[in-house]
């Protein structure tokens, strides 16, 4: 503790920002002077949890905000004059318990029971977002800020450098970026950062979300991780990595040389475990009624339940695997979008795959052709299935699945559904200025 507080003083810190997550992955922050730190990782911070979506009941919402003080960073785009830092915290009750409301408690619940079985769960997502220009007369205005498409690269080009801002910030935050590249769809980009454990990858994934708007909104532009805001062009998505080590070694237990896709016998029992949850971890790891406007055939986001390596229409696809990187055998999942709350996401990804490993779920036959050109016959004839088609079939899926709503909690799950729920029959009674169009003087 006193290390931290040295160090906050030598960064010439004012104010730290204890941030944390709601069940929808929105972040929540209270600010406290510098000269409450030491207060603050001794005793916590005391707030009101009724007041944030999903946590508690009136009459019970006395709790506290624990700093972990591994998440200390500075925020690079403060002032020096008002210099700012964030410590993600853990949420506990009046009695110092858990509070198994948190999402981090959640993801830590999950990570721990894998460790249990000898399991290290290690997640690389890679989150896209669009940079549209500012337009005061409107606000919703989706403009994209560039004309470029993927991998364009111009020296001059201003999206060029609004990214290098990004990974500077994020380096500045102890972030290891990989890299960082413009994506398909015009004004659409991508910044993968180091492949790391749950818990650390699911930090990373909330603090490159607000550090990408924070950075776009200083060049005037911005960010958004919506998962389809423009029709008729790719949506953005959060393909995340994933493997198990051994808890003691470390060594990658889903490498086998001698298998034909040098996957072990535990990683196809994942697969099938991740396949199998498909249909109800949808509402977890694609959660918005957007979500669905991306997950459509044409636009490579997938949408058959199936797995392959050289096939991106897949939902599962496993990264070819080279010479001496044993290590980095692992499996890409790419249904899910940057507008989920990564620590439920990446917990229901870990619950799903060891319900395969424990039941030795057997994962079907890879399908390596183009499932978009599948007939319906063909897709029958194959056993493939697909993803929901809705935000609403999504989430009746998850209340028929016992492991997905047990990846969330008997906290948070009720409230989950509850909320998402509403979310659901709140857009289902709108009318879209598509009906007005198609109906209104037809009809």
């Amino acid at each position: 503790m006193n290390d931290l507080i040295a160090r906050a003083r030598d960064d010439g810190i004012d104010f730290v920002d204890l941030q944390f997550t709601d069940i929808v992955g929105t972040i929540k922050s209270v600010t406290i002077p510098v000269g409450r730190l030491e207060e603050a990782l001794e005793r916590g911070v005391w707030f009101d949890g009724s007041s944030i979506q999903g946590f508690a009941r009136i009459q019970e919402s006395d709790m506290f905000l624990m700093p972990d003080p591994s998440t200390y960073r500075v925020l690079p785009w403060t002032s020096a004059e008002r210099r700012r830092a964030r410590l993600i915290c853990d949420i506990k009750r009046p009695d110092g318990e858990r509070f198994m409301g948190d999402p981090r408690a959640v993801l830590r619940r999950a990570v721990e029971y894998a460790e249990s079985l000898g399991y290290c769960f290690n997640c690389g997502p890679e989150l896209e977002f669009f940079l549209f220009k500012n337009n005061t007369d409107n606000p919703f205005s989706t403009i994209p800020h560039d004309v470029g498409g993927y991998f364009d690269f111009s020296p001059k080009d201003e999206a060029q450098s609004i990214r290098s801002d990004i990974v500077l910030a994020l380096q500045q935050m102890g972030m290891t970026v990989e890299a960082s590249h413009h994506e398909v769809a015009t004004g659409q980009h991508e910044i993968d950062f180091e492949y790391t454990d749950a818990l650390t990858a699911a930090d990373n994934a909330v603090t490159f979300k607000y550090t990408v708007k924070a950075i776009a909104a200083s060049w005037n532009v911005y960010a958004t991780f919506m998962p389809k805001p423009i029709f008729g062009v790719n949506g953005s998505g959060m393909h995340t990595h994933q493997s198990l080590t051994d808890v003691r070694t470390g060594k990658n237990l889903f490498y086998d040389p001698n298998d034909e896709y040098r996957l072990s016998k535990l990683a196809y029992h994942f697969i099938a475990g991740q396949l199998h949850h498909a249909r109800a971890m949808a509402a977890i790891v694609a959660p918005t009624v957007n979500s669905y406007k991306r997950l459509t055939p044409g636009y490579e986001a997938p949408v058959y339940i199936s797995w392959a390596q050289i096939n991106r229409s897949a939902l599962i696809r496993i990264p070819r695997y080279s010479e001496g990187r044993e290590q980095s055998t692992r499996v890409e999942l790419r249904f899910p979008d940057p507008s989920c709350n990564p620590y439920l996401a990446f917990a229901a990804m870990l619950w799903a795959g060891l319900d395969g490993i424990e039941k030795e779920m057997e994962a079907p036959p890879p399908v390596n052709e183009d499932l978009y050109h599948f007939s319906a016959l063909e897709l029958e004839e194959h056993g493939i299935s697909t993803l929901p088609g809705t935000l609403g079939e999504a989430l009746d899926e998850l209340e028929a699945d016992p492991v997905m709503q047990a990846a969330l909690g008997e906290h948070i799950a009720p409230w989950y559904l509850r909320a998402k729920r509403a979310e659901w029959d709140e857009y289902r009674i709108q009318i879209s200025q598509w009906e007005i169009d198609r109906y209104l003087r037809t009809l």
